[in-house]
């Protein structure tokens, strides 16, 4: 068991259009959803299992459980001991791992094509098989808490972010940090572990992926073999998160610690993330954190601050609208030699301000038209990368139709859609600021 020319990639994006992969989906009695992904270029296939569970689906007081649940599924099953499932998935000359985030988990293998069968008897295996001893949470909980230790309480940086996250949602759970609290990770036991995992991971709260060089009727085949048989969850309801009330001031905060070594400030406001049949105001966003930071040469808040005014050293934009409920748009810039936070924020301010006044330079906007629509081709190069782009998707409320449609809905977005968007979104009451900060410059301060 077990970069070429502008003029030559131009007419290669019109001659292969992102989304032109062959997609079949299917769905197995017992609820699981399948999607294949044909990909002929060489004889590899990436097997994928999605769970429509992550940190913000978490009972209250039980935070990282969905990422303690993720390690312990490595622990063995009633067929395979600890370890066993990695150790045969490297014999056959592949490679596994998983990942947890507020919205899902995911597991998945690497392999030749040929073992697709094998992966599926594994991982159909651990969906509903799954074995944990005290002993296996015990030492998993520890593993996890010096994780936690030294990824997030020995990294400013990483504090002040899961502060920061804390103070943009009062209410619902992407407030709190997927590794869980501290306090509450400590507490977490084997019962947790185990009411968590036979309620979430069924097949009728499961997605299978397989992208690569493979037959979808195969596929299908061997997941209804493999998958088919596991027992769903009953009564397994819509995912109901606590709302989140409406922000009415800006938040800000400070966060000083003696291992800062670049003090910065960065903001975050609300915006809408991509909606099932309704992607154009995440596409318009998409366009505006590219046009504001995508680069530091060529973007507005680079230009203006990194060259023009010498304000900053390094300024960025960023938005990612994959998400099930409404996620950020941020803005940071890390000031020059002799900049203080309050000036750097304040020219911060100042460029945005001139940006929604000024409007969007038609060429620029060109630019970027064209680097979104060669990214969205040079990702059809990566199965894994597919594979992830219809996982994350899937999991976060879109269709397949949607995901197919993203790369067309970004091409028509429109220079009045993008400033339409940025007067939306950019409302400091739905906002907040954060200072990132020495010790000796809060004292300063005081």
């Amino acid at each position: 068991m077990f970069r070429p020319l502008a003029a030559a990639l131009t007419l290669w994006a019109a001659a292969l259009p992102a989304g032109a992969q062959q997609i079949t989906t299917f769905t197995l009695d017992n609820g699981m959803q399948g999607v294949v992904i044909e990909n002929h270029r060489a004889p590899v296939m990436v097997h994928m299992v999605w769970y429509r569970v992550g940190a913000a689906d978490e009972p209250a007081g039980k935070s990282g459980i969905a990422h303690f649940l993720e390690h312990l599924m490595f622990k063995g099953t009633d067929d395979l001991g600890p370890g066993e499932f990695s150790d045969l998935v490297a014999l056959n000359g592949g490679s596994d791992n998983a990942f947890t985030s507020w919205d899902y988990t995911a597991y998945f293998q690497r392999v030749a094509a040929g073992r697709l069968e094998l992966m599926m008897e594994l991982e159909a295996d651990r969906m509903r098989d799954l074995q944990m001893t005290e002993q296996d949470v015990a030492t998993e909980r520890q593993v996890i808490l010096e994780e936690r230790n030294q990824r997030t309480d020995n990294d400013p940086g990483a504090l002040f972010t899961e502060q920061r996250t804390a103070a943009q949602y009062l209410n619902h759970p992407y407030g709190i940090p997927i590794i869980g609290w501290r306090q509450e990770v400590g507490a977490l036991g084997h019962d947790d572990a185990l009411a968590f995992y036979r309620r979430y991971y069924a097949p009728n709260n499961a997605i299978l992926i397989v992208a690569g060089d493979v037959d979808p009727a195969e596929v299908k085949s061997l997941a209804a073999e493999y998958y088919g048989p596991l027992e769903p969850t009953p009564g397994l309801g819509p995912r109901n998160r606590p709302a989140e009330p409406p922000q009415l001031a800006e938040r800000r905060l400070t966060f000083a610690d003696a291992r800062v070594a670049q003090p910065y400030v960065i903001r975050t406001y609300l915006a809408p993330e991509r909606d099932a049949g309704a992607q154009e105001k995440a596409a318009a966003l998409t366009y505006l954190a590219e046009i504001l930071g995508g680069s530091g040469a060529t973007s507005v808040l680079g230009r203006k601050l990194q060259f023009d005014t010498r304000t900053a050293i390094y300024t960025s934009a960023f938005y990612d609208g994959t998400s099930l409920d409404d996620t950020t748009f941020g803005l940071a810039i890390v000031p020059a030699e002799g900049i203080g936070l309050a000036d750097a924020e304040a020219a911060l301010d100042r460029a945005v301000t001139e940006f929604l006044d000024e409007g969007i330079d038609p060429d620029q906007f060109e630019r970027i038209r064209f680097q979104i629509r060669a990214a969205q081709i040079y990702a059809e190069d990566s199965i894994q990368g597919l594979a992830r782009r219809y996982g994350e998707g899937l999991t976060t409320g879109l269709t397949v139709e949607d995901i197919r449609a993203w790369p067309k809905v970004l091409d028509a977005v429109t220079m009045d859609q993008v400033m339409e968007a940025a007067h939306e979104v950019f409302d400091r009451r739905r906002a907040v600021t954060g200072w990132l900060m020495t010790e000796s410059s809060q004292e300063a301060m005081q």
